[in-house]
């Protein structure tokens, strides 16, 4: 991939987390979070394909991904909708996830970052990645709406560029 279609689909991406973060940041009630019942597809329909809804589930805290997007079953091969993240990732994968979702859970923020799909065997393919907090109540985080934006390119043409951006 050339350094100008690389920076092209980065700044895709980026368009996309400000798009996400905008719909999620309209939808709080002043210091209040929003909830699972506030989210509207029709909201944010073109960013639909790889959005995920993950439960916060307590005592011991980890994570189940409730809902998958179509566009995140060619990223992981296969449906990952009702798993938990030991179901999805190989250990440090799952570590790292369990981690940045803590953050998430605790700070009552939004999380960001990058993940490599190295771990998938696609080292040249990552996820640029956002983790919004929900909570039923406006304060405890019960669930996390997730967005990922794909970048990067595979050989055997399961990626091409960015992907739901």
């Amino acid at each position: 991939m050339k350094m100008s279609a690389q920076l092209s689909a980065s700044a895709t991406a980026a368009r996309a987390h400000q798009e996400m973060f905008a719909y999620w940041a309209s939808l709080r009630r002043g210091a209040s979070l929003p909830a699972r019942g506030d989210l509207h597809p029709s909201g944010i329909k073109r960013l639909l394909p790889t959005v995920s809804l993950i439960d916060v589930v307590r005592e011991p805290r980890d994570y189940r991904l409730r809902l998958a997007g179509t566009g995140l079953y060619s990223v992981y091969g296969r449906e990952i909708t009702g798993k938990a993240l030991s179901e999805v990732y190989n250990t440090a994968a799952a570590d790292y996830w369990r981690k940045e979702l803590d953050k998430v859970v605790d700070e009552r923020r939004p999380g960001v970052g990058v993940h490599s799909l190295a771990w998938r065997g696609a080292p040249h393919v990552s996820i640029l990645w956002l983790r919004l907090p929900l909570a039923s109540n406006g304060k405890d985080v019960d669930m996390i709406l997730g967005y990922d934006a794909i970048v990067g390119a595979q050989a055997e043409g399961g990626f091409s560029g960015i992907r739901a951006a």
